[in-house]
């Protein structure tokens, strides 16, 4: 979600293919902007008719053919002129967006790193992958005391800068919620309505939190119109399905909390729909199983390899959580 690679995405790289074209240029200045390149650009035009038919306003025939010529020169003078100042204002412009960037992609790079905070007696492997310079994907692995850790998944609506501001909000709120216990299901009750109430109506975003006891594997989750995590322990896979609908959406949504348990040597992955969009074929989820039930430890690279990039459209973001084996306490019954 956050947090984005140097490298330019898919569309980026259109965007830069099709700079080579003044129409391009031309089609993403303002509107202003993209006029005055268009008068420069007949002007242009009209200074090359004349040339070529000796004539101002055809049919008009100009006897004074140097006097054509000139008028001509100082058209096409104009016109270049007009272009050429257009041109340059969009190639500042652009410039200074891009500059902007990557900016924006060093904040979140500090905001949520790819190497999150240590789990005693588990191994967390993360991946993200924006489509842009930057994206709306957040993740977080919070440290809450008592053998309890907070683990965060958010997918805004939307891509681009936007949807980044509106995941490093939701990070913040999650953070500053976290130093206060951090009960799932108050943090979404929170953060709900406060996307609700300073967010535009078409932002919203789904999340899963999710509170592990790191003693006994027990998870305690709200699932808030997220892509369902995957828990798989024992040979079985066990879907953790949205317990309310997604965040931003309705200041009073009403959410759920329900527990799971992974087992020693489990699995729990967490995963941005941009993950299933990006494999090819129909069983997405049942390649998403296989991966999970491999036992050669190398299941994030396995996930990763799913990922087609004539598919890929989205962020994707995966965090892997695997409990170790040797640890074998079993759940505390309430």
């Amino acid at each position: 979600m956050l947090f984005g690679a140097s490298k330019a995405g898919p569309g980026e790289s259109r965007r830069t293919g099709g700079h080579s074209s003044l129409d391009s240029w031309i089609r993403e200045m303002p509107k202003p902007k993209r006029k005055i390149t268009w008068i420069g650009y007949l002007l242009q035009g009209y200074a090359i008719y004349c040339l070529w038919t000796r004539s101002l306003v055809w049919p008009l025939m100009w006897p004074n053919e140097i006097l054509v010529f000139v008028i001509a020169l100082v058209l096409y003078w104009i016109g270049g002129n007009l272009m050429n100042r257009m041109l340059t204002s969009e190639l500042i412009r652009k410039s200074q967006l891009e500059a902007d960037q990557v900016a924006a992609r060093q904040i979140q790079q500090t905001l949520t790193s790819a190497k999150v905070d240590e789990v005693p007696g588990y191994e967390v492997e993360t991946f993200y992958k924006p489509l842009r310079e930057v994206g709306g994907d957040y993740f977080d692995v919070i440290e809450l005391g008592d053998e309890r850790t907070l683990v965060a998944i958010a997918d805004v609506s939307g891509k681009g800068m936007p949807a980044a501001l509106l995941a490093a909000n939701i990070q913040a709120l999650v953070r500053s919620n976290a130093s206060m216990g951090a009960d799932p299901l108050v943090l979404t009750r929170q953060i709900n309505r406060h996307l609700s109430r300073y967010t535009p109506t078409d932002r919203f975003a789904t999340a899963v939190f999710l509170v592990l006891d790191r003693g006994t594997g027990t998870l305690i989750h709200v699932n808030a119109g997220h892509n369902a995590p995957l828990v798989f322990g024992a040979g079985t896979v066990r879907m953790l399905e949205p317990t309310g609908m997604p965040l931003g959406l309705f200041p009073e949504t009403t959410y759920t909390a329900e527990t799971a348990f992974l087992p020693p040597g489990g699995r729990l992955l967490l995963f941005t729909d941009g993950l299933p969009d990006s494999i090819s074929g129909e069983d997405a989820e049942g390649r998403l199983r296989q991966a999970l039930a491999d036992d050669s430890g190398n299941t994030l690279q396995i996930l990763k390899s799913l990922i087609d990039p004539n598919f890929n459209e989205d962020d994707v973001t995966l965090l892997l959580l695997k409990r170790n084996s040797h640890v074998s306490s079993l759940p505390r019954l309430e």
